[in-house]
């Protein structure tokens, strides 16, 4: 069975929605055959690599909210998280361009690493405050993934692995991605946004189930929480807006 998960490192929903799944898996008795590919997504392409602005400077900029009520969002993102195990530090989070982190991810995937620099990259960025833009930042993590220096370095400097990531948000245009996280299982079902642990097992065995039948992509549950270029959705306890 194949998984095709469509995120970027700067979404919240996307590291939660990896946790939920992660624990679904847990409960498969065939995970050993799961396959995952992690594929490229950017909230915001047009993110600069270095700001001054804080995460909440930005979304009161953009929201057109208070700093106090902008922190709220994050709390209650930060609480989301929480509930699988998640330590979301926004106050001390660095907005960035997730390119070169992709790119980097790409390189990765080449050498079977692909995995490990994902969640690194997502702890990184929401537990750690590490800035994922920076080009040195990422040479250390792709050094604790176990890749070759001067190899990952090589691809940082240059735009190796640049086309593969604009075919991976091509291929999320073609098949009508709205949001992130966005999950697609043997290419036959869809399941959008961070759902709960049990639909992700309850899809996961269905597919299993029906492997050799032939169908289109189809909706499993409801939408879950996602983001999109708009930001990300609060939960309902907030009732103060979106968070990106």
């Amino acid at each position: 069975m194949k998984i095709e998960v469509w995120s970027d490192y700067v979404c919240p929903f996307c590291y939660i929605g990896k946790r939920h799944l992660e624990e679904a898996l847990q409960q498969f008795p065939q995970r050993d055959q799961v396959d995952i590919v992690f594929k490229s997504f950017e909230l915001d392409p047009n993110a600069p690599v270095h700001t001054d602005m804080s995460i909440q400077e930005i979304l009161s900029k953009k929201y057109g909210t208070s700093l106090e009520q902008a922190k709220n969002m994050t709390d209650t993102m930060s609480q989301q998280a929480a509930t699988v195990g998640l330590d979301f530090r926004f106050d001390t989070n660095i907005p960035t361009n997730t390119f070169d982190a992709h790119r980097l991810t790409k390189f990765a995937e080449t050498k079977g690493k692909e995995a490990e620099l994902t969640e690194m990259l997502l702890h990184a960025h929401f537990t750690l405050s590490k800035h994922i833009g920076d080009k040195e930042t990422l040479l250390g993590f792709a050094k604790q993934a176990g890749l070759e220096e001067n190899e990952a370095k090589a691809v940082l400097e240059g735009s190796d692995f640049s086309q593969d990531v604009r075919t991976d948000e091509e291929e999320a245009r073609q098949i009508g991605v709205q949001g992130v996280p966005f999950f697609v299982i043997n290419r036959k079902y869809a399941i959008s946004g961070a759902q709960p642990s049990d639909v992700f097992l309850s899809s996961i065995q269905k597919v299993w189930e029906e492997e050799n039948e032939a169908s289109p992509l189809q909706p499993l549950g409801t939408e879950g929480m996602a983001c999109d270029e708009n930001g990300c959705d609060v939960p309902p306890s907030n009732p103060k807006g979106n968070i990106k």
